[in-house]
Parts: C-alpha cells; sequence; structure tokens
C-alpha cells in the first residue's frame, strides 16, 4: 500500500500522533521514552517546533509547529523526519528486546490544530492523558511529557515558553488550567469530537 502523504503548511500547529500496532506498548522502560525524545530532538526538531509531547506506553502525542523557510515547504520534510524517526526507533526496540516486526499502527497521524482555543484545550489535554488514562495519580509524577517545563519544574528543551507566556498570565494559571479539566472531564464540544475520533 503506498504511503499516504500529509500535507504540511509552513507556521502551522499539527497534532501528530500514533500508537502501537494492535494498540500494544511501544515503550517498555525508561530508556525507550529517552530515546524516542532524542529521536524526536533529532529528526523533528530542524523541520518543526515542538509546543507540546507526552509519551504514554501504548501512543504518543506531539502539538509541533513547522518550520518557516525561505524556500517552498515540501510536504516530505516533515514526513520524512517521522518516518527516519519511527523506523530508527522501531530498530532499536526490536534489537534491545529481540523482536521482529513493526511496532506502530502504520504511518503516522497528523491533523492541522485549527484555532487557538483548539489548540490550549488540546495541550490540556495532552497533558492530563497520564491521569486521565489512570498511569499516575498526580499529573507532575509522569516524567515523559513536557507538562513539568510548561508549569517551571523542570528545565527541559522541548518547549516553547513564549507561547505559554502568551497565552497565560502565569505558570500556575497553566496549571489550574490542566487541573480544571482533570476535575471536570470537560472540553469544548468542538475538541471532543475531534478527539472521540482519534479512537477510531
Amino acid at each position: 500500500m503506498p504511503r499516504r502523504e500529509i500535507p504540511f503548511v509552513s507556521d502551522v500547529y499539527y497534532h501528530i500522533y500514533n500508537r502501537g500496532n494492535n494498540r500494544e506498548a511501544i515503550f517498555f522502560e525508561s530508556d525507550n521514552y529517552l530515546y524516542f525524545l532524542k529521536k524526536v530532538k533529532t529528526y523533528l526538531f530542524p523541520v518543526a517546533d515542538v509546543l507540546v509531547y507526552c509519551l504514554m506506553p501504548t501512543h504518543y502525542h506531539i502539538v509541533a509547529k513547522v518550520r518557516q523557510t525561505s524556500e517552498v515547504l515540501k510536504t516530505s520534510e516533515v514526513s520524512l523526519a517521522m518516518m527516519k524517526l519511527s523506523v530508527s526507533y522501531t530498530k532499536a526496540i526490536n534489537k534491545r528486546f529481540q523482536r521482529t516486526g513493526v511496532l506502530f499502527q502504520g504511518q503516522f497521524q497528523a491533523k492541522p490544530v485549527v484555532n487557538s482555543n483548539y489548540l490550549l484545550n488540546l495541550c490540556r489535554y495532552i497533558h492530563a492523558n497520564p491521569v486521565k488514562d489512570g498511569i499516575v495519580a498526580d499529573i507532575s509524577q509522569w516524567q515523559y511529557s513536557n507538562y513539568l517545563e510548561w508549569v517551571g519544574e523542570r528545565n527541559g528543551t522541548l518547549v516553547n515558553r513564549e507561547f505559554i507566556a502568551e497565552y497565560f498570565d502565569s505558570l500556575a494559571d497553566y496549571r489550574e488550567f490542566v487541573l480544571d479539566y482533570l476535575k471536570s472531564r470537560q472540553l469544548p464540544e468542538d475538541v471532543r469530537i475531534y478527539l472521540d475520533s482519534l479512537e477510531k
């Protein structure tokens, strides 16, 4: 089956995600998460600015803005970066655990984020994933997202602090924004419909 070409537009945010084949695990130990993030920096960061990420045992979410370029942006730049990331990560996992075959459920998915309200609600939904899925009780306990950078508890590099300052008066405001969702589990209807579609 030919690979589906995903159109990417310069200076637009995209929600990039994928899950394990048959919804099985893609991360098995701490080093796996760290290796994946290393590959994000190697392959994706040169062509896109990472805003949000959350790596879960069976899937991952990344929100990134395609970098502006002086030349016409080729659709293949981001797709090629994600393909290299997926292939190199799969090879490393197969070698580490003496397994064979595919790891991911096909090609990664990417959807443009249509407006700032949608984007902000998507950010808090992604950061809340570890609590929502029952992996941890306290969102700050999950090390494999950049939530801790967003609230000033860790000094990582995969974060856009200017974006946070533009939309939130303080880091504590973003923390409350996420915690409010975890208390109510309510999102705007259009965002909820979109997120429900990802599960199909």
